[in-house]
């Protein structure tokens, strides 16, 4: 296989897992509904980072401690349980704390946005705390190292090809729900977003933490990580 048939096939996986919904469509979604479009475009930034970084560890072999150590998985994974938790009560206590304020109009919603950079390290941060990330790269790029190719640049192209695909997804996630925003100019709409999406994070969260303290790697989670090591 060479490297532009493997960038190919990793093209076609990487295309499929990006269309399936989950936190990271979550979070671009609730970017675009509720803030402006430079913060949903650095989460989506900081999401795709975090992809890249996970990729090229995957790629020279980090990840593989994982699989090596399972308390360096269950610490990985307590953690970004309690991340992503947070995430979610934050959001719902600043709907509760804002529920009070007078109803945004189209301006004062853009002014009144976190900047850029907090987008970025909330999308960047989600994806770097998520096992379930590394377990996707380490069972995938080994797959799609051909022979005699340095793993670290083309690990580094392949999480860079579905990077490219993750942005190209959200871009169009976040003009819809820039248009759809329009619509959705008032406290109650607002709140609605912000809390929804804060009982998905915390659901999310609360799974991660139960697979870590409580049943451990699932098996067909610790089968992904023994195929990417033998690989």
């Amino acid at each position: 296989m060479s490297p532009f048939d493997a960038v190919l096939a990793f093209a076609v996986v990487a295309g499929l897992l990006t269309l399936v919904p989950g936190l990271d469509t979550a979070l671009v979604l609730r970017s675009s509904l509720t803030r402006s479009r430079s913060y949903a475009w650095a989460t989506a930034a900081g999401i795709a980072t975090g992809a890249m970084a996970w990729g090229v560890a995957a790629a020279v072999g980090v990840s593989a401690l994982l699989t090596a150590s399972e308390l360096a998985y269950r610490l990985l994974t307590t953690a970004g349980a309690a991340y992503i938790c947070w995430l979610g009560v934050s959001m719902i206590w600043r709907s509760i704390r804002d529920r009070t304020v007078a109803a945004p109009s189209a301006d004062t919603v853009e002014v009144a946005q976190a900047s850029p950079w907090r987008g970025w390290l909330v999308g960047a941060g989600t994806n770097l705390l998520n096992p379930k990330v590394g377990v996707f790269y380490i069972a995938t790029i080994p797959q799609f190292l051909p022979a005699g190719v340095s793993p670290l640049p083309m690990g580094a192209a392949l999480a860079g090809v579905h990077g490219v695909l993750t942005l190209a997804w959200f871009g169009l996630l976040i003009v819809a729900g820039s248009f759809a925003r329009r619509r959705l100019m008032s406290p109650r709409a607002l709140t609605t977003i912000d809390r929804g999406t804060g009982l998905v994070l915390i659901g999310f969260g609360a799974k991660l933490l139960y697979d870590s303290v409580l049943s451990g790697p699932s098996a067909s989670t610790t089968a992904l990580l023994r195929a990417g090591v033998r690989a």
